[in-house]
């Protein structure tokens, strides 16, 4: 277990990064939170304010000397800090570029500079692209179906580059569709389940986009940290400088989520199971599938998924009950 050390988490204000924050301060560790708030929340880090093992540091990541001054004296960077959502990168490429490439690059490049120990970015399941292989394999990719996509395979492919030119230890993890508590339901570009969850509570029908068919390897946030502190703790020479799928290893369609999301919801507000599902057309830059192959994280990581999707499920419907 890492503990005594300097951690920073770009995007800590964030659903992902806030969960990190927590866990690494559980852990002992000094932690900085490096966000400006774009898409982050000022209430995920509110209760750490007056821990005296944690800072907040306000600046982005577009802007070099932001990043200079986070980086200074860490031995640990957790990059989160991203603009996500395929349709968000579709509506503005240039943002999302200029946060996702220019943002990442400027990390890498700060960390290069301070003598981080390891840099271990958020990936995107999204590079798989048009490729229809299932399970996907670390090793085989298709074209990027959006500009979110390419600029998450860009970050690939700049980590790689400053592992082998610069001799960086870098780890990026494919996420898969991870969801759980902090997780927002409102805004434009919510993710499926927290805004799935917030319409069934108001006793509203999700809409589902198409035939309710596609599927995703949906991933609990507690799977997503279990494979953060691998890659922090990772004495193995193989398992260095790699990327991985982060996932739970099992395909969950959009009929079942919602399906679940019922019968758990239910379980607080039995008139919840009885709302009738809405189905409307295909979102444009959407994958029909998505299933991990996680056995080269099993294999060079130990990774094990303590939570499965149903398990996963369970606990997010807890929290969204208990604070939405």
């Amino acid at each position: 277990m890492i503990s005594d050390k300097t951690i920073l988490v770009t995007g800590g204000g964030g659903f992902i990064g806030s969960n990190l924050v927590e866990e690494l301060l559980v852990s002992g560790n000094k932690v900085i939170c490096f966000d400006n708030f774009s898409t982050g929340k000022r209430e995920n880090i509110q209760s750490y304010l007056d821990d005296p093992h944690f800072r907040l540091m306000e600046g982005d990541i577009r802007n070099m000397d932001d990043c200079r001054k986070a980086v200074e004296q860490v031995d640990y960077v957790l990059h989160q800090a991203a603009l996500g959502s395929v349709p968000r990168s579709i509506k503005d490429p240039v943002t999302t570029n200029e946060v996702n490439v220019w943002g990442f690059l400027n990390m890498l490049v700060a960390a290069r500079d301070a003598g981080v120990r390891r840099f271990i970015y958020a990936a995107s399941s999204s590079t798989y692209g048009d490729s229809e292989m299932l399970p996907k394999t670390e090793e085989k990719i298709g074209r990027p179906l959006s500009p979110y996509a390419v600029t998450k395979y860009v970050n690939e492919l700049y980590a790689d580059v400053f592992s082998r030119t610069y001799g960086m230890e870098c780890i990026g993890l494919r996420y898969f569709n991870v969801f759980g508590r902090r997780q927002d339901p409102n805004g434009a570009y919510a993710a499926v389940i927290p805004l799935f969850v917030k319409k069934l509570m108001q006793h509203e029908s999700p809409v589902i986009n198409g035939d309710g068919e596609y599927s995703r390897d949906f991933t609990y946030i507690d799977n997503v940290i279990r494979m953060n502190l691998l890659a922090m703790e990772t004495t193995n020479p193989e398992a260095i400088n790699q990327v991985y799928n982060t996932a739970y290893g099992e395909r969950t369609t959009l009929n079942q989520l919602a399906a679940y999301l019922k019968e758990y919801l239910g379980e607080f507000d039995p008139e919840i199971r009885k709302i009738e599902i809405i189905h409307g057309s295909n979102r444009a830059g959407d994958i029909p599938h998505s299933l991990a192959n996680i056995d080269k994280a099993k294999r060079l990581l130990g990774y094990d998924p303590p939570y499965s999707v149903r398990d996963g499920l369970r606990e997010a419907v807890k929290w969204y009950w208990n604070n939405l």
